[in-house]
């Protein structure tokens, strides 16, 4: 499609309302330009679009899981919801759902791309159902898969991928979540019996959280620190290290020095079962060390093939994102879920008479209940289309044999992006099922309704695979530094003290700029304030606009590391509201740029139209929430922030009679939307 089909025309024309709109073949109310049978080929070319490079692999899954049994039952026990989760997961390994995760020379299919959209797709059924498989096949898995090399391929993944062999992720520690440098389980060499010893040395080194660690893993994938003495030496430490290590035996049982515990009940996701593992002195064979990037000889002397201790730590790290990526996705899914559930709900409830009619009218006809949920709904759609070129990104780059220094970039940009969706997307689940539940009313807070246990359920999002505040941060820094290698590790004095020592005009390193988005720059007036605002190209220059001055007066405050009388830690912590502040603002023109490229790919027209002004409005409510630091640095004036107020209401009202064939496309199976809300509002 040609990049003058995603221009776009001012949000003036408003639909007149119905209280009883006009249906489709699919449900969805008809625009008012649409003929009968006109929504199904819409709601195709939209899915089309949202779907993505996978979309064979949705349509596959969608049958799969589309059974209302799927769904939580708030009604188990504890125990029962654990136990239905591995059930659920075992007909998951029977049809063959973990191998696209694994290379084809070891029992996979190696398909990256394909296995994180099918995870996705799971936000649409149980989450928990979700998150168990996740670290099973995801974080268990992909720790041997990419960390380890093939005795340790050989040995483990096929039965990994049958779930013959149960495994956890066990990395985080009672006293150290996000710094994972400092773990402080320690893993020493005993040159003499040629075995690891595995320790808990503290009780704040203890394993915390671990999902499959209370009931069903056996064997954990343990990050320590790895600690040799070679011959003659003193010993030393080389960075943090994963090793497999036996938890339990055949029956359940801890292992001689292994102590599990269980989390127990939570916010939500009781199908997980969480647990603590403590290690006293616990040997295993040295073969057990996932030795990809770091090994020690029978004499203990430690090899690797990365010198730099830091580089080697995230080299380790970076291969795993894996995981980070899939929470981020899922999360879109569920949130996409909530408020078609709400939707649906607001075209079916009633609320006082309408004038002229006997007829109450429907709550989505309400501005303010458009405003709810209209404004998710688009921000969804751009989310989506960010995350599709995420995770193809991600298939592409772990999928590469390429070892050289443009592959070593793409990967640190890839961390970075992945780090900063992963806060954004899952930030924005967080707040739209909260909404899409206020949305539904009393209802909405029924748990036959879904959507009080998927709020539950999504609420640690932000915090597991990464704290969504340091993940952002992480984005930031990134920025600042412009990717530079030595900056990683450092500590925040450090690394303030590196940035205050940059050249005077500190570049921020951007993703390339598109084709698409760069002729619609190379074609629009510079000057936002006296360009259209629903142009495109002003669109994407205010947020851009943004991201540069929160960029160059971040770096103009670090500067005054320099100083001699300024530690720089203080330093940095006066500035991480504005460090926090880049972060979400560089994503955010992420996530547009990557809407704005969907739509200019997107091979129906009329779908193209409708994704046109959705993507206005996301960009028009990004603009209204942030609507004080763009009036406070004078990027807009009163007069257009006024008109940015005003768009947003005539946009939603623009959308109101698409409103179901928005919700409709994004695919969830009906079998998974049952709500006895919606039979009779």
């Amino acid at each position: 499609m040609p990049t003058s089909a995603i221009r776009t025309v001012d949000p003036v024309s408003t639909p007149e309302k119905t209280t009883t709109p006009e249906k489709t073949t699919t449900g969805a109310p008809a625009g008012p330009d649409e003929t009968p049978g006109a929504g199904d080929l819409l709601v195709a070319g939209l899915r089309r679009t949202l779907d993505g490079r996978w979309h064979a692999v949705r349509d596959t899954v969608r049958e799969q899981i589309d059974r209302p049994d799927l769904l939580p039952d708030p009604s188990r026990t504890l125990a029962q919801a654990r136990a239905r989760s591995l059930e659920e997961m075992q007909a998951l390994a029977e049809r063959g759902f973990a191998a696209a995760g694994f290379g084809a020379d070891h029992g996979g299919t190696g398909d990256i791309g394909a296995s994180i959209t099918a995870i996705e797709m799971l936000g649409y059924a149980d989450l928990s159902l979700m998150v168990k498989a996740g670290v099973q096949w995801g974080l268990f898995g992909g720790a041997v898969e990419n960390l380890g090399t093939a005795r340790h391929h050989e040995r483990y993944v096929a039965d990994i991928i049958d779930l013959d062999l149960l495994g956890c992720f066990a990395m985080t520690e009672t006293g150290h979540g996000s710094n994972v440098q400092e773990l402080e389980t320690t893993a020493t060499y005993d040159a003499d019996t040629r075995e690891f010893v595995i320790d808990s040395p503290t009780p704040s080194a203890r394993k915390d959280y671990i999902g499959g660690a209370a009931e069903h893993a056996t064997m954990a994938a343990v990050f320590a620190q790895l600690i040799t003495a070679a011959p003659g030496a003193e010993p030393e430490g080389h960075g943090v290290h994963c090793f497999v290590v036996p938890i339990r035996d055949a029956d359940g049982n801890d292992l001689p020095g292994v102590t599990t515990g269980d989390c127990g009940y939570k916010g939500g996701l009781a199908g997980v079962d969480n647990g603590r593992i403590s290690f006293d002195h616990v040997r295993i064979p040295a073969e057990n060390l996932l030795n990809r990037y770091g090994d020690v000889e029978a004499d203990g002397t430690y090899r690797s093939p990365i010198d730099n201790v830091n580089k080697r730590f995230f080299t380790m790290l970076g291969t795993l994102i894996r995981g980070r990526v899939s929470v981020g996705a899922t999360a879109g899914a569920a949130a996409r879920k909530a408020l078609t559930l709400a939707t649906r709900y607001g075209l079916v409830r009633r609320q006082f008479d309408a004038p002229d009619t006997d007829d109450e009218i429907l709550i989505l006809d309400y501005l303010g209940h458009q405003r709810k949920l209209l404004p998710l709904i688009a921000k969804s759609y751009a989310i989506a289309c960010a995350q599709n070129e995420l995770t193809a990104e991600l298939h592409e780059v772990q999928s590469s044999t390429d070892t050289g220094d443009e592959h070593s970039t793409r990967q640190r940009e890839l961390e970075s992006a992945a780090a900063g969706l992963k806060a954004y997307s899952t930030w924005h689940a967080s707040h739209s099922i909260n909404v899409a539940r206020e949305a539904c009313g009393g209802a909405g807070y029924l748990d036959e309704n879904q959507l009080s246990i998927l709020r539950g359920d999504i609420d640690v999002f932000t915090t597991f695979e990464g704290d969504n505040t340091v993940l952002t941060q992480l984005v930031a820094k990134e920025l600042l530094s412009a990717y530079a290698d030595d900056v990683r590790g450092l500590s925040a004095g450090g690394w303030v003290r590196f940035v205050a020592g940059m050249a005077r005009d500190v570049v921020a390193e951007k993703t390339a700029v598109r084709q698409v988005v760069q002729t619609l720059l190379d074609s629009s007036d510079e000057d936002t304030e006296e360009s259209a605002l629903t142009d495109r190209a002003t669109q994407i220059r205010l947020l851009r606009n943004r991201e540069d001055h929160l960029v160059r007066t971040c770096a103009q405050r670090l500067r005054r590391a320099r100083d001699d009388d300024n530690d720089a830690f203080e330093v940095f912590n006066n500035a991480q509201d504005h460090l926090l502040k880049v972060g979400r603002a560089h994503t955010e023109r992420v996530v547009l740029e990557a809407f704005v490229q969907a739509i200019d790919d997107c091979d129906s027209r009329a779908a193209a139209t409708l994704l046109s002004t959705v993507c206005d409005l996301f960009v028009y409510s990004a603009l209204e929430d942030d609507l004080a630091w763009f009036l406070m640095h004078r990027h807009v004036s009163v007069e257009r922030a006024k008109a940015i107020r005003r768009g947003v209401n005539e946009l939603c009202l623009q959308l109101r009679p698409h409103a179901r064939a928005l919700v409709d496309a994004f695919g969830v199976p009906e079998g998974l939307l049952s709500a006895p809300m919606l039979d009779h509002g």
